[in-house]
């Protein structure tokens, strides 16, 4: 068993929550910053999303064509 590729495809657990936490505050401090609550929470939470997606869905394509894990 090869416990890097192990560690590597746990990680991916940890993709979508920390993008959207990345892009929850990154709104929430240009709201503050440039007062237009809630227009920059509302935008950058949904580019976290999608951004969490896509590295998800890239890294469960990266780890499904190895089935060696």
């Amino acid at each position: 068993m090869d416990y890097r590729k192990l560690a590597d495809v746990s990680s991916l657990a940890l993709t979508l929550p920390v993008a959207i936490a990345v892009g929850l505050f990154l709104g929430w401090f240009l709201d503050k910053w440039l007062h237009t609550a809630p227009w920059m929470l509302c935008i950058w939470t949904l580019l976290g999303v999608a951004s969490g997606l896509i590295s998800l869905i890239r890294g469960i394509r990266k780890y499904d064509k190895d089935p060696d894990i």
